[in-house]
């Protein structure tokens, strides 16, 4: 015969689990921290202003949210985003109209002025933003180019604060090797622990990579980091994340998201565990 009493301490159990407060609402970002175990994920995208390279002319920005949503990153780093231009839409902050689909804080930098807006690199942060800030980066003497930038936050994870960057390096070598010096340098004064992500524009056994390994962890082992360009068949790794000072983070995992549709390049994505 089974007994319908309970023992006391089996009921308080039962009343604890019934009268568990509910979950804070989901615009209370900073506590993802506490579900997650002191381990955040980071992606980098190059989302081509949300063009789908098979619809000439389509902007798709839900496109690019999607892939995002379904990875579920904590910071994100895009490049090639544009801003109230015409071919975009020149009411469509691309930036912020990410993170109202996804869910999280925006930050845009202007590279260069183009069709009559702006088109640079953003950040999406799933955290708050405590400050941000910009960085121009130089190019060679007497050489053509495009004119490239960093976007920089600071964000706070439990008590930790840190710097999180976005960037997209030039096509030309010699552009690319002063703005890689040029972000070493930057980021050689910072006294919190930092993370980088971006379109480098170059492969891993090029003077660009070795120089940022000589400042920085990547999260990946070069030269086997995964092919991230085009996004069918991709033959290139240009796509990178890493980290500085070494002793704070742990990479737990490193992946290329096998996206063929929403962009010319697939993201990256990297799971980092705190000291």
């Amino acid at each position: 015969m089974r007994s319908f009493f309970l023992l006391p301490g089996m009921l308080l159990i039962l009343m604890g689990l019934s009268l568990r407060k509910p979950d804070r609402n989901s615009s209370d970002r900073n506590d993802i921290v506490d579900k997650r175990k002191s381990t955040i994920k980071v992606m980098t995208y190059n989302v081509r202003h949300c063009n789908p390279p098979s619809k000439k002319g389509v902007i798709e920005v839900a496109s690019i949210a999607k892939v995002i949503n379904d990875a579920k990153p904590d910071l994100v780093a895009l490049q090639e985003l544009d801003r109230f231009t015409k071919r975009s839409g020149v009411e469509l902050d691309q930036a912020k109209e990410l993170g109202r689909l996804t869910g999280m804080y925006s930050y845009f930098v202007k590279a260069i002025d183009w069709d009559g807006g702006e088109y640079g690199v953003a950040i999406l942060s799933r955290f708050k933003i405590l400050d941000s800030m910009h960085l121009s980066l130089p190019m060679a003497d007497g050489i053509a180019g495009e004119a490239r930038a960093v976007a920089i936050v600071k964000v706070k994870i439990k008590t930790k604060e840190l710097l999180f960057a976005s960037t997209h390096l030039d096509i030309v070598k010699e552009h690319r090797e002063l703005q890689a010096s040029k972000i070493v340098d930057y980021f050689s004064k910072s006294k919190i622990p930092v993370i980088l992500a971006g379109d480098l524009n170059d492969m891993p056994e090029s003077t660009t990579l070795k120089l940022f390994g000589n400042h920085f962890q990547l999260t990946c082992a070069l030269p086997s980091c995964g092919k991230t360009f085009p996004q069918v068949n991709p033959t290139r790794t240009i796509d990178y994340i890493m980290y500085k000072p070494e002793r704070f983070f742990k990479t737990v995992n490193h992946q290329v998201i096998p996206d063929e549709y929403a962009s010319d390049h697939r993201p990256v994505m990297a799971t980092l565990e705190f000291e």
